[in-house]
């Protein structure tokens, strides 16, 4: 034997021994789907394994019967080549297997997908809008409606620059997760502000387009307590990699601990639109605000990206009226640009981080914009 193909012979031996092995020496999820934990998903992996086997069933009968015939019907051993034109008992039965085999296939598939569109009688529905490029979450029906937070990536851009070692969930870890009672079902709301976006958490089977100016609606009930973690599958724009999706599904007690907490939290957290901050207060907080949406595009430094993003540092707008500058962060950018819209952030929020874009780095306007400018232009 060469040794060409005793490396390849080896190779093969490999492969076939990290399989018998469950993957030990890879990742669990190279080969295979993650494993299921809602029954949509459970029947979407035993269909996919199904055909699996399936599939391999007919590739064992379709190149045996090939290399059989190589094998023992080739001209060195004398064989006479046949002379036939057709029969139609063959063609009857090479038409009829492979219909057995697709009804075989459809009847259980058709069944769940059915069952994937059945989002009635849920026990908490919750609407989760896209944003470029993070989620909201609103919960709209059963016990935690009113609850309403915005989730973003929580990984350090210093493990995205490579100055330290990546995390364990990098890239898919954020500050607020999705939370919802085992058990229950959970009907999911998607829509988008800006782009296309979609929903995807792939334990529960479930991956939706998130469509400006559409609702669609997708379910799941989680088997077990843990933490799942998805991600936006649709191309959506510079920092598509870097909008992770994370469910954390805990026990219906500890379900009402945390819808308790949030509605405290979303309590203490209002503020009189009529309140007046100081530049301090608006910069400290408008520099948190700025982290959490505008630094990817336009740079902590605020020279932006050439030829993608604009710099804010010694921009017109940063250094021009208030009301241009508020009225692009409320509404996004010209038609044709990349900048999005922020008008789901609070009056508090978008103040707060106009006031900083035009009192950093370079920028000396050195006024003020209040949570009342921003609720007026609202209106």
């Amino acid at each position: 034997m060469s040794s060409k193909a005793a490396a390849t012979l080896l190779g093969i031996l490999t492969i076939a021994l990290y399989s018998g092995l469950g993957m030990a020496a890879a990742d669990p999820y190279q080969l295979n789907l993650q494993a299921p934990q809602s029954i949509i998903a459970r029947e979407t992996y035993d269909q996919h394994m199904m055909l699996l086997w399936i599939c391999l069933a007919i590739f064992i009968g379709v190149f045996g019967v090939m290399l059989y015939s190589l094998l023992n019907h080739r001209k060195s051993l004398g064989y006479k080549a046949a002379n036939f034109h057709h029969s139609t008992t063959v063609e009857i039965i090479w038409t009829v297997i492979p219909f057995i085999i697709l009804i075989v296939m459809a009847y259980p598939a058709t069944k769940t997908v059915i069952a994937m569109k059945d989002t009635s009688n849920p026990d908490i529905t919750v609407k989760v809008t896209g944003y470029q490029w993070q989620w909201g979450y609103d919960y709209l029906v059963g016990e935690g409606a009113g609850i309403s937070f915005i989730s973003r990536m929580s990984t350090p851009q210093a493990q995205i620059y490579n100055t330290e070692p990546k995390g364990e969930h990098y890239l898919l870890e954020v500050d607020n997760p999705m939370v919802v009672p085992v058990g229950k079902k959970i009907r999911v709301l998607l829509t988008a502000n800006d782009v296309i976006h979609a929903w995807w958490m792939p334990v529960f089977a479930v991956k939706q387009d998130a469509i400006p100016g559409f609702i669609r609606d997708v379910w799941f009930t989680a088997d077990k307590v843990g933490t799942y973690r998805g991600q936006c599958t649709e191309l959506c724009g510079k920092d598509h990699g870097f909008m992770p999706i994370v469910v954390e599904v805990v026990e219906p007690a500890q379900y009402a601990q945390w819808v308790a907490k949030q509605k405290a939290q979303s309590a203490k957290a209002v503020v009189d639109v009529n309140k007046v901050f100081t530049l301090d207060e608006l910069k400290t907080e408008g520099e948190k605000v700025y982290a959490g949406n505008c630094v990817a595009c336009h740079q902590a430094n605020g020279q932006g990206i050439p030829g993608t993003f604009a710099a804010l540092d010694g921009s017109k707008i940063a250094n021009g009226p208030k009301a241009e500058h508020i009225n692009i962060v409320l509404n996004g950018g010209k038609a044709g640009t990349a900048m999005a819209a922020y008008k789901h952030l609070s009056d508090v929020e978008i103040a707060a981080v106009v006031t900083y874009e035009r009192n950093a780095w370079g920028n000396t306007a050195g006024d003020v914009v209040q949570p009342s400018e921003i609720n007026a232009f609202r209106k």
